[in-house]
C-alpha cells in the first residue's frame, strides 16, 4: 500500500494513496501555496489521524475538501464534530456593554437589598410572635449561641482592642508632643475607643467569626435537607435556626463592646505611662473629669444595630445555600464581605447622625 502523495492539478491539490497515522508527517504543502480545493478522488485509505491532518490542512489553506468517498466523508465529519473548539478571542467591550453590565450589577444589588429587607421584616415579625409566646424560644439554643458568638470571642476581641489602644496612644503621643499637649492623648484615646474603634472593630471581628459561622452551619443543614425536614414537621426555620442566633448576637455584642472599650483604654494607659509618664491614676482621673457619658453611650447604641446586621446577613445567606458545596463556600465568603461592608456603612451613617445632632 503506497503512502500519501500530493499533486497539483490546476488550482486543486489532489491527494492519493493511503493517509494513516504513520503517514501524517509526510503531508507537506509548499510555502505560499493557495489551492482552491483539496481533492480526495485518489485516496485509498484514511484513519482518524489522517482525517485530523486533512481537516487541519483544510483550515490552514482555507480550501474545502471534495471528492471524498461516503465512508471517508463520514469519518471526516465525525472527527470534525469532536475537535476542540478554537479559542475565542474576547471582543473588546463597547460602551453599550459596559452600561448593560453596570445596570445588571446595580439591579442585582437592589434585588439583594430588597431580599435582605424582606428577611429583616420576617425576623421582626417572628420576634413579635416570640414576645407573645416566649415559650417558643428555645433557651438552650440561645445560651449555646451566646457562648459561641460572645464568650468564645472574648480573647480575640480584648487582645485586639488592647493593641489598638497601644497604637492610638503611641501615634497620638508622637504628634501631640510637638505642641507640648501630651495630656490630651488621654482624650484622644478615650474618645476614639469609646465612640468608634472599640465597638466598630469588635463588630468587624464578630462579623468575620459569626456571619461565616451562621452561613456555614445553616447552609450545611440546607444541603442535607434538614431545613426542609423542619418545615415538614411544621416547625419554622426562622424560629429554630435564625432567632436564637440573632438574639444571641444582640445580647452579647454590647457586652463585647464594653470589654473592648476597657481593653482599649488599658492599652492606651499602658502606652501613655511608658511613653509619656502619665500615671494610671492621672489617666483615669482625666477620663472621669473630661470625658462625658455620651461618648460611651454613642458606642453602645450602635452595638445592637451592628449585631442585627451581622445576624441577618449570615442567616439569610445560609438559607440561600443550594445543594452543592460551591454555593456554600461562595455564600460564606459573601456573608463576611457583606456584613463587614454594611457594618462600616452603618457606622458612617451613625457618625453623620450624631454629628448633626451635636452628640
Amino acid at each position: 500500500m503506497t503512502g500519501p502523495r500530493l499533486d497539483w492539478s490546476g488550482d486543486s491539490l489532489r491527494l492519493s494513496g493511503a493517509l494513516s497515522i504513520t503517514d501524517v508527517d509526510d503531508i507537506a504543502v509548499p510555502t505560499g501555496a493557495k489551492p482552491r480545493r483539496i481533492l480526495l478522488t485518489g485516496l485509498t485509505r484514511l484513519d482518524t489521524a489522517g482525517a485530523w491532518r486533512l481537516l487541519d490542512l483544510s483550515d490552514r489553506l482555507d480550501a474545502p475538501i471534495e471528492g471524498a468517498t461516503p465512508s471517508h466523508a463520514a469519518l471526516l465529519e465525525t472527527v470534525r464534530r469532536n475537535l476542540a473548539p478554537p479559542d475565542e478571542v474576547p471582543a473588546p467591550k463597547r460602551l453599550r456593554d459596559v452600561i448593560v453590565n453596570l445596570g445588571r450589577t446595580v439591579w442585582a444589588r437592589l434585588r439583594d437589598a430588597l431580599d435582605l429587607t424582606a428577611f429583616l421584616g420576617g425576623f421582626v415579625a417572628e420576634i413579635a410572635r416570640l414576645l407573645r409566646h416566649p415559650t417558643r424560644l428555645r433557651a438552650t439554643s440561645l445560651a449555646h449561641h451566646m457562648q459561641a458568638v460572645g464568650l468564645d470571642a472574648v480573647p480575640i476581641v480584648t487582645l485586639m482592642s488592647f493593641l489598638i489602644g497601644i497604637v492610638v496612644a503611641f501615634q497620638g503621643a508622637s504628634q501631640l508632643q510637638r505642641f507640648g499637649a501630651e495630656i490630651f492623648v488621654v482624650d484622644l484615646i478615650a474618645i476614639s475607643v469609646l465612640r468608634e474603634l472599640g465597638i466598630l472593630l469588635t463588630a468587624i471581628i464578630v462579623a468575620g467569626r459569626s456571619a461565616s459561622a451562621f452561613t456555614a452551619a445553616i447552609g450545611s443543614m440546607k444541603m442535607r435537607e434538614e431545613v426542609d425536614a423542619l418545615r415538614a414537621l411544621g416547625l419554622d426555620p426562622v424560629t429554630i435556626l435564625v432567632a436564637p442566633r440573632i438574639l444571641a448576637l444582640i445580647l452579647t455584642l454590647p457586652i463585647l463592646g464594653i470589654l473592648a472599650n476597657i481593653a482599649g483604654l488599658a492599652g492606651g494607659a499602658v502606652m501613655a505611662w511608658l511613653d509619656l509618664g502619665i500615671s494610671p491614676t492621672a489617666f483615669i482621673s482625666r477620663i472621669a473629669n473630661g470625658i462625658g457619658p455620651w461618648h460611651l453611650a454613642v458606642g453602645l447604641i450602635k452595638a445592637p444595630f451592628f449585631a442585627l446586621i451581622i445576624g441577618i446577613v449570615g442567616c439569610r445567606n445560609g438559607l440561600k445555600v443550594g445543594g452543592d458545596a460551591e454555593s456554600l463556600g461562595r455564600l460564606t465568603s459573601a456573608s463576611v464581605v457583606a456584613a463587614i461592608f454594611l457594618v462600616i456603612l452603618a457606622d458612617a451613617i451613625f457618625s453623620v447622625f450624631f454629628a448633626l445632632m451635636g452628640v
